[in-house]
C-alpha cells in the first residue's frame, strides 16, 4: 500500500518537508525542560544561583514560543497537504470513473461508488497529516529521551525501557483485528449510503406506493448491520486502548519502583529522579502518538484499498491506433453482430444474435417490437456504452472500434425517454450539447425544440433552476430541453428512443414538431411503441427476442395482417 500511498506526497513536497521540519524542532524544544528542570534541582537551586534561573526560565519562555510558533505551522500546513492529496485522489478517480465501461456502472451502486471517493478519501486525509508527522514526533520524542536518559542512568533507562517489546507486541496482535473490522465498518458504511441515495431519489415513488415502511425497513437492516460491525470495532479500539494504557502504567509503575530504589541507595539523586519523571511522562505522549498512529494507518489503509481497488479497475479500451471520425454521412451498418451480458455467475445472457442492419445515410429508420427485443441495446452499441461480442459496426464503411470514442459519440446525438438533466440551470442544461455554444446559438436551439418561448414566461427566463435531475419541470418540458440540446450539438446521426412514449397526446404533438425537425438531413434510428410516430419512417424494422422478424415502409408491412407489426398497429388503433 505504502508504494502506491507515497508518490501522491511528491506534488506537495515542499509543504510535506516543511511540516516534518517543525515537527523536529518542536519534538527538540520539548527535550529541553527535563534537562533544564533537573540542573535547576541539583545546581541552580542549592547554590543559590538566582541570576541562572532567571536566564533559564527567560530561554524557556522563548522555547516555549518558538514551539508554539512550530506547531501552528504543522497544525495548518500539514492539514493542507493532507487536504490536497485528497483533492488529487478524488480528481483522479472522478477522471476515472469517466473513462470505466457501462458495465461497472450496472453493476455497482452509485451510492458505494460516493462512499469511496468521499468517506474512504477522507480517513486518506488525515492520516496523510498526521501520519507521517504523528510517527517522526513518536521517534524523535523516544530516541531522545533515551539518549538523554542514558546519559543519566544507563541501568534504570535499561530497566523502564524494557516495557516496550511489550507494548509493541500487543500493538501488533491488536493490528490484525483492527483491519478486519475497519474493513468490514467500510463497507457497511458504503451501504448505508447507496440504501440513502436510493431512498432519497425514490422519496416520490415511495410516497405514491406508501411504501415508506417498506425503505424504513430496508434502510433499518443495512443500519443494523453498520451497528454491529461499529460495535465490534469500539471492542476492538476499547481492548486496544486499555491496553496500551495498562502497559503505560506498568511502565510508570516501573520507573517510580526503580526509580525510588536507586534514590534510596545514592545511584541518583532527587534532581536526576525528577527528570526521569518529567521524562517518563513525556515519553507517555509519543506513545499515545503511535497508538493513535496505528489506528489512522488501520482505518487509511482499508480506505486506500478501496480506493485503489476503484482506480484500478478497467477502463474502456482504446485501440492504440485509433483515429478521428471525420466528414461523417451517416451511413451505420451492422454485420452479423452479437451482444450478451455477462450476468452474475458469469454465465452469458444473449440479447442480440447474429444481427444485420443497414442504416442509410441521411434517412430515418424505425425500430419496434415488444419490450425485450434488444433495441434500446443495439442503440447503446452504436456510441459503443457497450462492446459486442461478435460480429462489426461500421459508419460510413469504418469500424467503429477503430476510431476514437471521443469523435464518435461527438457524431452522435441521444434523445432518450427518461431525460436527465443536471442540477443547474435551464441555460446550462442546453449549453451541454455545445459548451462552447454563444448565447444566440443556445437561444436558437431552444427555438427549434419550441421552448423557447415557455423559457421567457419564467421569471428568471434561462437562468430558472432545474432542480436535481429537473425535477421543477414537467416530463415534456425536460424533453423539450433535451432535444434542444441535440440541436445545438448538432450530430451527423440521431437517436431517438422511446422519445415520446411518455407524453400525452398534446405535448406529444408539440414535441414530434420538434424531432421532425430535428430529423432532417441526419440518419435517425427511432425506437418506438407508439408506431403513430413511426408511419414516415423510411424502413421499420420489427424486432424481438429471436431477432429481426419484419421489415418494409408502413404500408408495406400493413399489408401483412399475420404479421407482427400489423398486430402491434391494430392492438394499438384498437385502443384508441
Amino acid at each position: 500500500m505504502l508504494k502506491k500511498f507515497v508518490p501522491y506526497y511528491k506534488p506537495h513536497w515542499k509543504l510535506f518537508l516543511l511540516d516534518m521540519v517543525c515537527a523536529l524542532l518542536a519534538s527538540l524544544c520539548s527535550l529541553v525542560y527535563p534537562m533544564v528542570t533537573r540542573s535547576i534541582i541539583n545546581d541552580y537551586v542549592p547554590n543559590k544561583q538566582l541570576r541562572l534561573i532567571i536566564i533559564w526560565s527567560l530561554i524557556l519562555l522563548l522555547i516555549y514560543a518558538f514551539q508554539a510558533v512550530m506547531q501552528h505551522i504543522m497544525q495548518y500546513q500539514g492539514h493542507i497537504v493532507g487536504v490536497r492529496m485528497q483533492a488529487d485522489m478524488r480528481k483522479k478517480v472522478f477522471a476515472h470513473l469517466h473513462q470505466m465501461p457501462f458495465t461497472y456502472f450496472d453493476e455497482h451502486k452509485t451510492g458505494t461508488i460516493m462512499s469511496r471517493i468521499i468517506n474512504d478519501l477522507q480517513d486518506i486525509s488525515e492520516f496523510a497529516h498526521h501520519g507521517p508527522e504523528d510517527l517522526f514526533i513518536s521517534i524523535i520524542s523516544i530516541v531522545g529521551a533515551f539518549i538523554i536518559l542514558c546519559n543519566i542512568n544507563l541501568l534504570l533507562t535499561c530497566i523502564i525501557f524494557a516495557m516496550i517489546p511489550l507494548l509493541i507486541l500487543f500493538v501488533a496482535k491488536q493490528r490484525i483485528r483492527m483491519r478486519k473490522v475497519f474493513t468490514a465498518t467500510k463497507v457497511e458504511i458504503a451501504e448505508v449510503n447507496a440504501t440513502l441515495e436510493n431512498s432519497i431519489a425514490g422519496v416520490r415513488v415511495s410516497r405514491a406506493f406508501t411504501g415508506q415502511d417498506s425503505e424504513q425497513e430496508k434502510f433499518d437492516r443495512n443500519n443494523s448491520r453498520f451497528l454491529k460491525v461499529r460495535e465490534a470495532s469500539y471492542r476492538v479500539m476499547a481492548d486496544f486502548g486499555a491496553g496500551t494504557n495498562f502497559i503505560m502504567s506498568l511502565l510508570n509503575l516501573a520507573m517510580l519502583f526503580f526509580g525510588g530504589i536507586f534514590v534510596y541507595y545514592g545511584t541518583i539523586d532527587v534532581g536526576d529522579f525528577l527528570a526521569f519523571v518529567l521524562y517518563i511522562g513525556m515519553f507517555t505522549d509519543p506513545i499515545k502518538r503511535l497508538v493513535q498512529f496505528v489506528e489512522m494507518f488501520q482505518n487509511a489503509s482499508t480506505g486506500f484499498t478501496r480506493f485503489d481497488e476503484l482506480i484500478s479497475s478497467p477502463v474502456e479500451e482504446e485501440d492504440p491506433n485509433a483515429v478521428e471520425l471525420k466528414n461523417v454521412k451517416g451511413h451505420i451498418e451492422f454485420k452479423d453482430v452479437t451482444f450478451h451480458y455477462e450476468e452474475e455467475e458469469g454465465v452469458p445472457m444473449n440479447v442480440l444474435n447474429h444481427v444485420s442492419i443497414d442504416f442509410p445515410a441521411g434517412e430515418m429508420v424505425a425500430i419496434v417490437g415488444p419490450s425485450g427485443g434488444g433495441k434500446t441495446t443495439l442503440c447503446h452499441l452504436i456510441p459503443r456504452f457497450y462492446e459486442i461480442s461478435d460480429g462489426s459496426i461500421s459508419i460510413d464503411g469504418q469500424d467503429i472500434r477503430t476510431v476514437t470514442r471521443q469523435s464518435l459519440r461527438q457524431n452522435i446525438g441521444i434523445v432518450q425517454q427518461d431525460v436527465f438533466l443536471f442540477t443547474g440551470t435551464i441555460y446550462d442544461n442546453i449549453a451541454y450539447g455545445r459548451p462552447d455554444a454563444t448565447k444566440e446559438e443556445v437561444y436558437e436551439a431552444a427555438k427549434r425544440a419550441n421552448i423557447h418561448n415557455y423559457i421567457m414566461t419564467l421569471e428568471h427566463g434561462y437562468d430558472t433552476f432545474v432542480g436535481e435531475r429537473g425535477i421543477k419541470l414537467s416530463g415534456g418540458q425536460k424533453q423539450r430541453i433535451s432535444i434542444a440540446r441535440v440541436f445545438l450539438k448538432n450530430p451527423p446521426i440521431l437517436i431517438l428512443d422511446e422519445a415520446t412514449s411518455a407524453l400525452d397526446n398534446v405535448t406529444e404533438n408539440l414535441i414530434q414538431e420538434a424531432l421532425d425537425e430535428l430529423c432532417k438531413g441526419r440518419t435517425t434510428i427511432v425506437v418506438a411503441h407508439r408506431l403513430s410516430t413511426v408511419k414516415n419512417a423510411d424502413e421499420i424494422i420489427v424486432m424481438d427476442r429471436d431477432g429481426i422478424q419484419e421489415r418494409g415502409r408502413h404500408a408495406e408491412l400493413l399489408d401483412k395482417p399475420d404479421g407482427i407489426y400489423a398486430q402491434l398497429y391494430q392492438a394499438q388503433f384498437a385502443r384508441l
